[in-house]
């Protein structure tokens, strides 16, 4: 049985109670955290749904893939890679492994050898087994690829829309369909890493003053005459004047 005298101390410490509001003993911290993870994770369910699958894109062993591709100096691309690792002696580990060479025509094929092997179709392979090395600092060719030459942000300048030179800057241009000069993608670091995310898209390397406007390879325009004489069949056609647009990378 509660005493008269417990029962008013209970009720007095109810009514000190009412109107009072409960507060975190971290103040502002908790909800803060809270909220930034209920955001991260809204943005990370986005992204995973627009992202493509790997196992979507890569290649396999029955694929021949043909991805028009060169590489833009300034105002202009430069003569195709050189060398035919089929028809090579020596032919580079990555072509044996891999499948990943050209004809000296300006289009990178990706013929798989082995099931794992189109989970690494990304341009960095092809830029080794032909020796070039591309990164935000420049582009360096070894001594059979452009003779050799190496361009350098740190001293190379191209000229801008206006004429002037100016310090460059080394991108990556990736065009969905060769066909289709439009909805390209630009990326300015992390080269070796773009993917090659189907047959028939386009690529280019680029060490350019910055705005510049890189036309697709010069190989996009030949593709179905290429593919025809390999495999008797094509249907690559090149749309000129469409617009391009640009994405950070």
């Amino acid at each position: 049985m509660v005493s008269g005298s417990s029962a008013k101390k209970v009720a007095r410490l109810a009514q000190k109670g009412k109107g009072k509001k409960v507060r975190f003993q971290s103040g502002t911290l908790f909800p803060t955290i809270m909220a930034v993870i209920v955001i991260v994770g809204t943005g990370l369910i986005s992204y995973a749904r627009q992202a493509p699958a790997a196992s979507d894109v890569a290649p396999t062993t029955s694929d021949r893939w043909h991805i028009p591709f060169g590489i833009y100096h300034c105002d202009g691309y430069l003569a195709d890679l050189t060398g035919d690792m089929q028809k090579s002696d020596t032919p580079d580990p990555n072509f044996a492994k891999y499948g990943v060479f050209s004809r000296e025509d300006g289009v990178i094929r990706w013929y798989p050898q082995v099931a794992s092997a189109g989970k690494k179709a990304k341009l960095g392979l092809y830029l080794d087994t032909y020796g070039v090395e591309v990164t935000t600092k420049g582009i360096t060719f070894p001594a059979s690829q452009n003779k050799g030459v190496s361009y350098a942000v740190s001293k190379d300048q191209c000229k801008d829309k206006s004429g002037k030179l100016v310090d460059a800057q080394v991108q990556v241009i990736a065009w969905p369909k060769a066909g289709e000069d439009a909805n390209s993608k630009r990326y300015i670091t992390d080269f070796t890493n773009v993917r090659i995310l189907n047959d028939e898209m386009a690529i280019a390397v680029a060490y350019v003053a910055p705005g510049t406007q890189i036309p697709l390879p010069d190989s996009a325009a030949k593709l179905s005459d290429i593919v025809a004489s390999e495999f008797g069949g094509g249907t690559t056609t090149t749309v000129a004047g469409a617009t391009t647009t640009t994405t950070g990378g």
